[in-house]
């Protein structure tokens, strides 16, 4: 009596190698897109933060200006975190005092590490947002939020 050899020949291995690379090449580019809009939704997160410390901040000293390091009126924040994450993770943007005076400032999140390229986000004291998704260093008239599209 003769036994059967099973198993599985080198050309089905090729075929279920070519599927899965097939699948990576498909999944990974999406799985990058969604880990760099959910670091973007971080910065909005730590933008409205500091938005809100600069607020408490004018309620006692009714003036933006002075809140950055050094008693300076634009820079890194000295009254919150200078980096997103606020918990000091793998960093991926900074925060910066773009303008302050008496009455208005600009805050920006600017993309460092793996976030490069990704175009900083902005808000402004009157609730303006801005992304600046074609990365050309302003805020264009059609990218006045903070989603791909407004």
């Amino acid at each position: 009596m003769q036994t059967r050899h099973r198993g599985v020949t080198l050309l089905e291995l090729i075929v279920v190698v070519a599927i899965i690379g097939l699948l990576a090449a498909i999944a990974y580019p999406s799985y990058n897109e969604h880990v760099k809009k959910t670091r973007r939704a971080d910065a909005a997160g730590a933008l409205m933060g500091l938005a809100s410390a600069l607020e408490r901040q004018y309620t006692t000293k009714f003036t933006y200006k002075g809140n950055a390091v050094g008693n300076a009126d634009t820079g890194t924040p000295a009254i919150y975190a200078s980096q997103v994450p606020v918990d000091g993770g793998t960093k991926s943007y900074d925060l910066q005092i773009v303008a302050a005076d008496d009455s208005h400032f600009i805050i920006r999140a600017i993309p460092t590490g793996p976030q490069v390229g990704d175009g900083f986000l902005q808000l402004s004291s009157t609730g303006e947002r801005g992304w600046d998704r074609n990365n050309n260093g302003k805020i264009d008239a059609d990218e006045k939020c903070w989603e791909k599209s407004c």
